[in-house]
This record gives C-alpha cells, structure tokens and sequence, in this order.
C-alpha cells in the first residue's frame, strides 16, 4: 500500500534541493507539508518582531509555491487531531545541532512504536560533520586551518537535488479541506500578538523565491566576480543590500549546496575551467566550521561547562548591558549599529564586530552570552552554533586570542564612513552635527551642539565609558588571564587554545570572494599568576579542552547531553499523539534551548534585571568614568583581524 506522508519543515524552508521532501513524495498516496508554531510562545519567547515576519513571510511563500503543485502549507498550531490522517511515513531535514539531534532521536523512537517510516536527509549542511570529527579522531576541529585540511580529503558536496515539481508530484495528492485557511493557514503578527502599529515595511522580505532572485543578483555584482576579488569597504557596505543572502541561507530558503555550486560554475567560467580555491566558499565554511565544532556540544552557547571555552570573570551590569542593547551609550557609532539592529534585524560583519567588542572585552566587560542573546533575539541570520561560535571568537574565549586589539568606537567608524553619512541615517538627532563631530559629538563646542539642536547630556547621552581607559584596563585584564593560561599549558594541563584568529557566522553574515587577512598569535609568556583551575587533554587533530576558572570555587567539567523533556512513548496506541506534540518543540515553537528564556534574553527580562540591580553591586575589578564631558579618547589604530571569507551579505 502507498504510503500517507508527512514532510516536517524545520529549517529547509524551501522546494528546491529539498532530498527529505522528495522522499516524503515519491511512492505516496498522500502528502502533507507541515510546520509546528506555538501561538503562545511567539509571545513569550526572545524572537524579536523581525525575526517572526521573517519566518510568516518564509511560511506564506512556501504555501504560495506549494499550492502551484496543488498541495498546501498545514502549519499547525496547539494539538491537532491527525489520527484521520493515517500517517506511515514522516521525512524531515537532518538537524546538526545538540538539543535538535536529542529531539529528533525521540521523535525517531515515538515514530518507530507507532509503526511509521522515519527518512532523514542532510541538506542544511555541506558535509556530513560526523565524517568531518571521525576523521579528525574522534573530536571537532577547533582551528580553521585543520577544518579546512579535513575537508580538502573529503569528497565534494553532493550536488542539490532537483526542485519538487509536478511532474515529480505525480499521483500524489494533498487532501485539502474547505476551511484549511481557518486551521492550517499562516498566522500573521497581530494573531501571534505583536503590536505591529508603527512597524516599518520589512528590509528583509523572507522567502525562497526571494531568496532565489538575489543568489542570481548576487552572482551578477561585477566588481568581484570578474577575479573573485575582496570588496572594498565603504559607507554604503553598511546599508542591507538587495544581494545580500544570510537570512536565506539561515532558514534554508537557500540551499547552501545550491550556493556552492553555483559558485563554482561560474567561477570555472570566469577562470576558464580552473578549481577554484577554498578560499571562495569561505563564508559557507566558516558556517560549516562552527555547525561541527558546537554538534556534540550542548554548552557551545555557554562559558560555564563549555570545554572549548575560556571561563572568564565578566563583570555583571544590567544597566551597562540594557544601555548598549538599546543603543544608549553615548557612542553615535556603536549606538547608530545597535539602533539599525532593532528596525532591520541586519548589520555588517564589520558592524558586528565593533558592537561586541565594545560589549566584552573593549569597554563593558560584560559577557558574550549577553551579547550573544540580544543577537539571537534581534538578529535575521542569527544561528545558535554560528552566533554563539562567533561571540565566543571575539571575546577571545575561543578560536582567537589577540586580545589586544581593539575596536575604537570613535576611529573605526569615522574611517569606514568619514563623513557620517549611516550616523545621520539611524541617529537623527545628531544629523545637525558636521562630520567632525558627528562621532565625538561630546567634543563639539557648546555653539556647535547648539546649532546642531543637540545637546550632549540632554538630547543625545554622554559616553557611558571612558574608552581609553577602560579598553587598557581590559587589555591588561586579559593579559593577565591569558598568561595563566600560558602557565598551565606550559604544565601540559591545558590543550592550546586555537589560534588562528578565524571566525564567521551568525555574528557573522556572507559574502563570496571577501578575504581578510590571516592572522596568527603565539601564547603569553609564563607568568606565576593564581586563582586558575582547570584540565584538559592536548591533542593532535586540532582539538582540545579549554575549562579555565578564574577566582572561583565552582568548577564544573565538560557536561554531557542533558534530558529536556523529550520522553519516549511506552504506549504504542497514544504513540502519534505523543509523536505530534515532540514535533513541536523547535525554536519557533517551543523552547528549543530550555533554560534560555528568562535569562536577559530580551528587552523585558533587561528591563526587570535592571530594576533589582539596585541593591547589588556589579562584580567589577575596577572603576571606569562613566561620564564626562570632555572624555579623551585615543583609539587604537589597529584595526580587529577578521576571518577569511568574512562579510556581509
């Protein structure tokens, strides 16, 4: 008998090079696309407004296109009643990451007890990442240069699948009843709760056929493709572009094969039948990168418990925290990113980078998780294995330690964009200020803010750091700590920290071609510093554990996968049942990653931590000016080292 389908839309959110829908189709009677959505947890979660009409968009277009092949989108919502649909055979897209593999492998068990054919495919990567750590011994990675060395004995991506089509539908139907709108239809944001009064028209439309009009776009921007050189960096980089591809490729509206591909083609036409470089695919590396080194490693998103991370005693500062996520801190640049942020849910890579320096080790001294959640709740292409590897790259936790650069937030983007042309854009108060203030507008004279209509301190903040002062005080700070870890890797206890300065992804965003120089860093020298714990094992594969604990007690070792809630079925009769309700837990559903929400994950748990901030003091080891009207600031010149392959799209 034929079977009766179900394909489960995840990621993947797409018809082209979809192998997992192919197989929900071939052979059925039936099929049935459907996508798990908690009107609930829309509101309560740490998904920003941007983010969930990303995915409507992507669900309304994915519906648009199914229902040219006489099917529909069933996106379900609450505990539907399927029994009538006689399910024998779910298909989904494999998931890489930690709590995703934990999941899936339940609903595999539920799926198996209920008498239903499970089919996975790999189609949200371009390797297989358990081939990748087998070869390198058992383990991940953790240098760019041995990922890349693992990947070159490897055989090529397989190549993307056919589109579905109708031809390829054949006798396979979609039963579609008269009121699927009232039951299985898109959503919109006002259904899901959201005050959309006000809400700007979106920069970002989501979608595949979006998405597939600006690969082509993409590959016709001449100014790289004619050598495959690195686009020169220049004020209207930080604008969002009609060519750009990251969000796409986040939510699988592009196949990251067909990207691949489609790269190599033309450049062995521009080159003339010539094997292109790895260099060339370096933002989708740098995405597989991360994806196999976070896989088995449910604490890639944390410090504590994180083997691959550095344990460092970030100062606790809601305040701090909320004046940089919302884009008060005195600083036009740095508030100027953060402000474009909130309205688009994109900024450049280079943009990225100064915001979360400044956060971390530059000026705050604050954690990268924090960052790391605001991004994940504001950001379009935000993705947990490449936004936490990210920020964990450039707060020198992980994969890199040239702590002693700095980005200045003053000099750096008055270098980008001289005449402060993206300040005006996103900060009109201070579009009255001429460019030689416009980002030290605290050192106009008084007639030049009068003029201006703005008054520093009154219509516009003062700097909340001195950053002089304080990135010299984080230098040292991190010299210190990177000296004990010199120390004890000397002893042989601590495996080396990667060093090669790379990093990419949901931090980061996608441009081909982009190359940044390459950098390379030698340990501190040893010092006899105290207050570091820790152990590891040194290996040679390019893989090691890196669990430092600076002045605490507390020093829990690497943790193994954890139960969240996903039980098996010993009731074989409510197994479909039980199956339904584990198919909903996904990010867009319900908590994904358990114990995030209500840990300063969005604006309202900021606002309530600041509130009880009061009566504690910030765990700080030293004292920053925080205002001052005349703060000098002498930036560092050297510009942040940036991974290869590395911009935005």
């Amino acid at each position: 008998m034929a079977p009766n389908s179900i394909h489960w839309f995840r990621k993947g959110l797409r018809l082209h090079d979809n192998p997992a829908l192919r197989e929900a189709v071939r052979g059925a009677a039936t099929v049935r696309c459907v996508y798990f959505l908690d009107p609930w947890f829309a509101g309560s979660s740490n998904l920003g407004v941007n983010r969930w009409r990303f995915l409507l968009q992507c669900l309304e277009d994915l519906d648009a296109s199914l229902r040219k092949l006489n099917s529909r989108l069933f996106v379900i919502r609450g505990h539907p009643n399927t029994n009538e649909w006689k399910i024998s055979r779910l298909t989904f897209e494999y998931d890489s990451e930690p709590f995703g593999k934990e999941r899936d492998a339940a609903i595999k068990k539920l799926a198996t007890e209920a008498g239903v054919e499970v089919i996975v495919k790999i189609s949200h990567t371009l390797y297989d990442l358990d081939r990748i750590i087998e070869l390198n011994g058992g383990q991940p990675p953790l240098t760019y240069k041995r990922f890349q060395t693992l990947i070159s004995r490897m055989d090529p991506p397989e190549l993307p699948v056919e589109p579905l089509s109708e031809a390829f539908m054949g006798t396979c139907i979609t039963p579609v009843s008269d009121d699927h709108g009232d039951k299985y239809g898109v959503p919109s944001l006002e259904e899901l709760g959201f005050d959309t009064e006000g809400l700007p028209s979106a920069v970002w439309p989501g979608g595949e056929t979006e998405a597939l009009t600006r690969i082509e776009r993409h590959l016709e921007r001449k100014a790289w493709v004619a050598n495959f050189e690195r686009p020169r960096m220049n004020a209207n980089s930080l604008l969002a572009s009609p060519t750009g591809l990251s969000p796409y490729l986040r939510f699988g509206c592009l196949s990251c094969r067909l990207f691949y591909f489609k790269l190599t083609d033309l450049y062995r036409k521009v080159k003339k039948n010539s094997s292109p470089p790895l260099s060339l695919y370096g933002q989708l590396l740098w995405r597989e990168f991360f994806y196999t080194a976070a896989t088995n490693n449910p604490r890639f998103d944390k410090m504590e418990g994180n083997p691959i991370c550095v344990r460092i005693p970030w100062d606790r500062n809601p305040e701090a925290l909320a004046k940089w996520a919302e884009a008060k801190t005195g600083f036009p640049w740095i508030d100027a990113i953060m402000t474009q942020l909130r309205q688009e849910g994109w900024i450049h890579h280079l943009a990225r980078h100064a915001v979360a320096c400044f956060l971390t080790r530059g000026d705050l001294w604050i954690s990268w998780e924090e960052g790391m959640k605001v991004f994940e709740e504001l950001l379009l292409d935000a993705d947990w294995s490449v936004n936490a590897g990210s920020w964990m790259w450039l707060s020198c936790s992980s994969f890199f330690q040239q702590f002693f650069h700095c980005y200045c937030p003053v000099g750096f983007g008055r270098r980008t964009d001289p005449n402060g042309d993206f300040i005006r854009r996103y900060l009109p108060v201070l579009r009255g200020f001429p460019a030689k203030y416009i980002y030290d507008p605290w050192n106009a004279p008084d007639s030049v803010q009068a003029a201006a209509k703005c008054i520093v301190g009154i219509h516009y903040p003062r700097p909340m750091v001195n950053h002089a002062e304080a990135s010299r005080l984080n230098i040292e700070r991190m010299k210190q700590i990177y000296q004990q870890l010199s120390r004890y890797r000397g002893l042989g206890l601590l495996a080396s920290v990667p060093s090669n300065g790379n990093g990419n992804g949901g931090m980061m965003a996608y441009s081909p071609g982009e190359q940044q120089p390459a950098t390379t860093t030698s340990a501190s020298s040893a010092s006899h510093g105290t207050g570091t714990a820790g152990g590891s094992v040194t290996n040679g594969n390019g893989s090691g554990s890196i669990l430092l604990n600076f002045d605490r007690e507390d020093h829990p070792g690497p943790s193994g996968m954890q139960q969240h809630g996903y039980h098996t079925a010993s009731d074989p009769g409510k197994g479909m049942a039980r199956l339904y309700q584990a198919c909903s837990s996904h990010e867009f559903a319900v908590p994904q990653h358990p114990g995030r929400l209500g840990h300063n994950a969005g604006k309202r748990e900021r606002e309530s931590e600041r509130e009880t901030a009061g009566d504690t003091e910030t765990h700080s080891s030293h004292k920053v000016q925080r205002h001052s009207s005349e703060v000098s600031l002498k930036c560092h010149r050297h510009s942040q080292p940036t991974p290869e392959g590395q911009s935005s799209v």
